[in-house]
């Protein structure tokens, strides 16, 4: 048409003659896109035939791209569900928690998102035009029963706002919710709504839950409704069972009892910074007037107290403790599978680096009539799409095992984790990009070097052999080095699990049995001496103690202490109330002095009586200088306590914390005050504890009605809790470490391999001219091997800069330890020469006169 126009015809005439412009650019794009769905046909059919053509090396590489790909689909499933997804409720976008940050009262800098439920009602009242507060609870597990005292069992309770499920956008599935009428006043309306999952499993979804009626504790609630499906609650990692009214919770009216978490929902066009800085304002005033009883605190500490600072986190995926615990966890899996994937993608580039150039001829006979470079790009990385769909659909079905497999291994076996994995358009989403991300990451390289094949070299066998073979030991020095990584975060996550689960602990575990008990109504302790005393007369039991909780539950009671009329020290000490012979049955060493008597004391808040304790090492070398402490006496607030006895230390709350001073007080507790739970502990006979674990039991029920046992555990089971994570952190980290090397090992076998088979003329000709066979592996395996040696040096030095991000992890193990960093040396070694012992076998056995002669 241009040209017309420009021979002088009329532009109208030209129109009318060639029609629609439109009509035409749509019959060239029909023409085009035609062309190229065939093309593109045509070429999945050739990778098709490719992959069929060479089975056991297309099933190597779909079967550890499938292991690296399903790692980390599994990986974002985890981090997903734990961290990122969203909570079903309306506008999650704009939820937000407070949060503290500064030093709290006991010295050390914090994090903390509790709070305390009358400041709470203040904050609320003060942000009301910008945003609605909702408080929730911790989830905990609690004894609850439908029917009589013998049918007690478990569940996961969390107190809410009666308004939350409104301001969340819920509604029920059967019944109603709580309201905001339900959570007015203290112990008045005493509703529960129980989540769906729990409605489903514990009572097969029978619509005639409602109205039904449960115990826990001393209050009898009422079921009025079901929550959606779906809504498990604010803590992800923990399903929540049934919903109680805060009010209904003992602390609502303590303003020194931080128990709940607060969530901000910003209304639409609220100012978080403003709401922010009004809930800071309150704060600082409550604390303000508070601080003015602390006369105990040191000047210095009550000034970094009052000087946190609140800030807005957001909240949309909900907010739990295991999130914070397994945050970092989370993201250094993630980096290990990463990098996994990336060995991975560097065996397969060299794979297909290989193959292109054993095509270099069928390629450049493709160019010769008329292949443009963006169809051999597209051919090669058709292939490479295809190798990576089917490792992506075998990843799948590998993640659709792991994740649920690790999250079973987070928590302990009597209280595991439970978090929503579906396999929804988030998971699918990842998968997808995932494929396209490794079909780029593997054959990109490959396809660019194919396409820039030059015909006449290549027809002719002149190819530069050397080019291919630069790239696969630049491949092969990556993945050294991300396989060092690996093993480098391996052996310090296993130094770490060894380190911890052999600390010393100070006490015995080994036969003993830790019963968690609980009285319908608070019982006066010589009933519970009385069980202890008939536990003891049972065949099996050696020695039986009692304790407020068992030693590295996670429990804790703590208090500033004072000694000869000074001001109380900074430190916080612990304090555990005991039976007489508790340290028996520990096996906790007295070092001076005697043991509980039945008779002693520990005085009530306000009762300026002495009553008596012993104290362990490290509380007399903080306050008596090392010194025996036995005769001395100290204050605890308005608690006089004279020290009788001198026990060796023993861990207290976790492994991970160093042994404190602690201070061990009587169990009994002035009279009329009386005991509603306690620990029993016991030690048998039998080197499993758990076989008198039934006897033990009814036991406890028979001495007095009262008496329940609602958990038993073993104290070794207790202990290896502490180290869940580390373990889970290990045997991860082990297993890809493995898979690392094999993929390492393969790719290091194969670039030798290759190398043996492009240089075996010249190899032939060395060989005949009397080349010695130290000299043949030398010239095989020298490249290579200083490949291996650059990849463990960058290796060795990223996992030192990673170092800072994982240290919270560590225990006790630092990157320049000589054992950290001489396993993955030694592993890739041994890796190394074993993956260059075939192919310098083949170089050496290499007959040169045969090859000679057919050339």
């Amino acid at each position: 048409m241009e040209e017309a126009i420009a021979n002088g015809r009329d532009p109208e005439e030209v129109r009318r003659a060639f029609g629609s412009m439109v009509r035409h650019r749509e019959e060239s794009r029909d023409i085009k896109l035609a062309v190229w769905l065939d093309s593109l046909r045509a070429d999945m059919v050739f990778g098709w035939r490719q992959l069929v053509k060479k089975p056991a090396t297309s099933a190597a590489a779909i079967l550890s791209l499938a292991l690296a790909i399903g790692a980390c689909t599994s990986a974002f499933r985890l981090l997903d569900a734990l961290l990122l997804r969203p909570m079903p409720v309306a506008h999650a976008n704009r939820l937000y928690a407070m949060n503290l940050r500064g030093t709290g009262p006991d010295g050390s800098l914090r994090d903390s998102d509790s709070n305390e439920y009358p400041q709470f009602l203040m904050m609320r009242a003060s942000v009301k035009e910008d945003a609605e507060l909702i408080a929730a609870s911790w989830v905990d597990r609690a004894d609850l029963t439908y029917g009589s005292d013998e049918d007690m069992e478990k569940a996961h309770r969390q107190y809410v706002s009666g308004w939350m499920f409104r301001a969340f956008g819920l509604k029920p599935a059967l019944g109603r919710l709580l309201a905001e009428d339900d959570d007015l006043k203290p112990k008045i309306h005493a509703y529960a709504v129980l989540s769906y999952d729990y409605w489903q499993g514990r009572f097969g979804q029978d619509p005639k839950v409602i109205g039904r009626r449960f115990q826990m504790g001393k209050d009898l609630y009422e079921i009025v409704g079901v929550a959606p499906d779906g809504f498990t609650g604010t803590e992800p990692g923990t399903f929540t069972d049934i919903f109680l009214p805060t009010m209904m919770h003992e602390g609502v009216t303590h303003d020194d009892w931080s128990w709940i978490r607060t969530f901000i929902q910003l209304e639409p066009g609220g100012n978080a910074e403003r709401v922010r800085d009004r809930m800071q304002t309150i704060w600082n005033v409550v604390q303000g007037q508070r601080s003015k009883s602390f006369t105990s605190w040191p000047p210095e500490r009550l000034k970094k107290f009052l000087n946190q600072r609140l800030l807005l986190k957001p909240a949309s995926a909900g907010i739990s403790d295991m999130g914070k615990s397994y945050r970092i966890a989370l993201l250094a899996l993630s980096v290990i599978v990463i990098l996994v994937l990336l060995i991975a993608c560097a065996n397969v580039a060299n794979l297909l680096t290989a193959q292109a150039a054993a095509r270099a001829r069928e390629m450049a006979l493709r160019v010769s009539i008329g292949a443009g470079r963006w169809r051999l790009i597209q051919l090669v990385l058709v292939e490479s799409w295809l190798l990576a769909v089917f490792a992506t659909l075998i990843g799948c079905l590998f993640a659709r095992w792991s994740a649920p497999f690790i999250v079973s291994r987070i928590n302990p076996p009597d209280n595991p984790a439970r978090l929503v994995l579906p396999a929804d358009w988030r998971v699918m989403g990842f998968a997808m990009a995932l494929t396209i991300a490794v079909t780029f990451l593997f054959g990109l390289l490959p396809a660019l070097r194919a396409s820039a094949v030059k015909p006449a070299s290549a027809l002719k066998g002149g190819g530069d052999p050397h080019s291919h073979r630069r790239l696969m030991h630049a491949l092969i020095a990556a993945q050294v080095a991300f396989c060092f990584v690996v093993h480098f975060s391996a052996s310090a996550f296993v130094s770490t699990l060894h380190r911890l689960s052999n600390q010393p602990t100070g006490f015995s575990s080994e036969r003993l049995l830790v019963l968690e008990t609980v009285a319908k109504r608070p019982q006066p302790t010589e009933l519970w001496y009385q069980a202890a005393d008939r536990l003891r007369a049972l065949p099996g039991t050696e020695s039986v103690g009692i304790a407020g909780w068992a030693l590295l539950s996670g429990n804790g009671s703590n208090g500033f202490v004072s000694v000869n009329g000074a001001l109380p020290h900074p430190l916080l000490d612990y304090f555990l109330n005991v039976s007489p012979r508790w340290l028996e049955t520990m096996k906790i060493p007295l070092l001076d002095g005697r043991d509980l008597r039945p008779d002693d004391l520990t005085p009530g808040p306000d009762n300026l009586t002495t009553g008596v304790a012993i104290v362990n090492q490290a509380f007399a070398k903080e306050y008596f200088n090392g010194e025996d402490p036995v005769g001395k006496s100290f204050v605890r607030g308005k608690q006089h306590f004279n020290i009788v006895g001198f026990a060796r230390d023993a861990r207290y709350r976790n492994m991970r914390e160093p042994i404190t001073p602690t201070a061990y007080i009587p169990l009994r507790l002035p009279s009329p005050e009386a005991l509603s739970s306690a620990t029993f502990l016991v030690r048998t006979v039998s080197s499993n504890p758990l076989t008198l674990a039934s006897t033990l039991r009814q036991e406890i029920a028979r001495t007095r009605r009262e008496f329940r046992v609602s958990n038993v555990r073993t104290q070794l089971e207790i202990n290896e809790a502490q180290t869940i994570r580390e373990r889970l952190l290990a045997m991860l980290a082990m297993f890809f470490g493995g898979v690392a090397v094999l993929l390492a090992g393969v790719g290091l076998y194969g670039v030798l391999d290759y190398s043996v088979l492009q240089r075996r003329r010249e190899l032939g000709i060395r060989i005949a001219v009397g080349a010695p066979a130290s000299d043949i592996a030398r010239r095989v395996t020298v490249d290579v091997f200083s490949m291996v040696a650059l990849g463990a040096v960058v290796g060795g030095g990223a996992g030192e800069l990673l170092e800072p991000y994982v240290r919270s992890l560590l225990y006790e193990v630092k990157p320049s330890d000589w054992g950290i960093l001489l396993l993955p040396s030694l592993i890739i070694l041994v890796a190394t020469l074993l993956a260059a012992l075939p192919a310098v076998v083949r170089a050496i056995r290499i007959d040169s006169v045969a090859m000679l002669r057919a050339d």
